[in-house]
């Protein structure tokens, strides 16, 4: 594929709004002290705290030594603690603190400002074709394994 047909391809626009995506979000997150990346630690947690470190790499999509990063520097802004498992002591447990409790709700206003930014001039059949299309791409590059 010459340059200039990568430059007009569908894949290079889609990377170049999955970009711009991350930046707007990083810029809304930092309003609350966070980066982007670490409010989907706090998400599963918010939905099952008590997490192995193994299991928030898998629910996050991302590597074990790149999850053990993310919760230590959760953990060093106080959102989070390690704990040993109770009942196997090889494993450590991550638990949202008081502190991390608190982000949920601007959390979910900043995700839910991302959306509205982003939906921004669609309409409702324009947002569920884009989504409907969007899943179809992300199975596409997932089978491709």
């Amino acid at each position: 594929m010459k340059q200039e047909a990568i430059t007009e391809s569908t894949g290079y626009l889609l990377a170049h709004v999955c970009k711009t995506h991350r930046n707007k979000a990083g810029e809304l997150l930092a309003a609350i002290d966070l980066y982007v990346g670490q409010e989907m630690f706090l998400l599963q947690l918010w939905q099952r705290d008590g997490l192995s470190l193994s299991e928030m790499a898998e629910l996050v999509h991302v590597q074990p030594a790149t999850a053990s990063r993310m919760v230590g520097r959760l953990e060093a802004e106080e959102l989070v603690k390690r704990r040993q498992d109770s009942e196997d002591g090889r494993v450590s447990r991550i638990f949202l603190t008081l502190k991390g409790r608190e982000l949920r709700e601007p959390v979910l206003d900043v995700w839910e400002e991302l959306e509205t930014i982003s939906m921004a001039n669609l309409t409702a059949d324009e947002r569920i074709l884009l989504r409907r299309l969007l899943l179809q791409v992300y199975q596409n590059l997932k089978s491709g394994d």
